[in-house]
């Protein structure tokens, strides 16, 4: 199998681009608006990494940019009526941060903003992503998308929380006073699910 590919990029088009390799080879690979925007030029060399998809009539290759976003792309298609095809099309529209946001807070509208997502697919996204998206470890992406990997192992619900108002944009000290708060009222034993909706009502006030 094909873990990663190092070249140039030799084209790029809608929703795939050929990466051309040291031996002359050029490989095609289907990969997401974000990870498609990210390639440098030719003839700057890149590296991104690769899922291969194996069936009976074709062996088709999926590129990322980052680690946390092939590991997105594994868990969303372990979901019933998620193909690549759909998946990418959710890591198109939505960062990696940003699903990982909408998954734990149950945003459906967030997830139905990608393409083939109707209101029944982001309702089972939002369900069955849950708990395992608490327990996905996003790694560090280092400069050149290939990720670092997370020495503090997977994050408790407290840190998934923390990250995720970060990202919206609230610093560290008024995000980590929210929770506070947030966990004496619910108790220590809240999944994020219900800590990051509680830590914004209290930062609303």
């Amino acid at each position: 199998m094909i873990g990663s590919l190092r070249g140039t990029v030799e084209s790029q088009e809608d929703g795939h681009c050929v990466i051309e390799t040291a031996g002359g080879v050029g490989y095609l690979v289907q990969a997401s608006s974000r990870t498609l925007a990210s390639l440098p030029p030719a003839p700057a060399v890149v590296r991104i990494l690769v899922e291969t998809f194996v069936r009976e009539d074709a062996i088709t290759l999926y590129g990322f940019a980052t680690a946390a976003e092939r590991a997105w792309f594994r868990l969303l298609t372990t979901v019933q009526g998620v193909g690549p095809k759909v998946a990418l099309a959710i890591l198109s529209a939505l960062s990696a941060d940003e699903l990982s946001f909408a998954i734990a807070s149950g945003d459906r509208t967030a997830l139905g903003r990608a393409s083939g997502v109707g209101p029944k697919l982001a309702a089972r996204l939002a369900l069955e992503l849950r708990e395992k998206a608490g327990t996905l470890a996003l790694p560090v992406t280092l400069a050149d998308g290939i990720a670092a990997p997370n020495a503090a192992g997977p994050a408790g619900p407290l840190e998934d929380a923390l990250s995720a108002l970060m990202n919206l944009g609230y610093r560290r000290p008024e995000a980590q006073a929210a929770l506070s708060r947030a966990t004496a009222r619910l108790g220590d034993e809240t999944d994020v699910a219900a800590l990051i909706p509680a830590a914004l009502r209290e930062l609303a006030r």
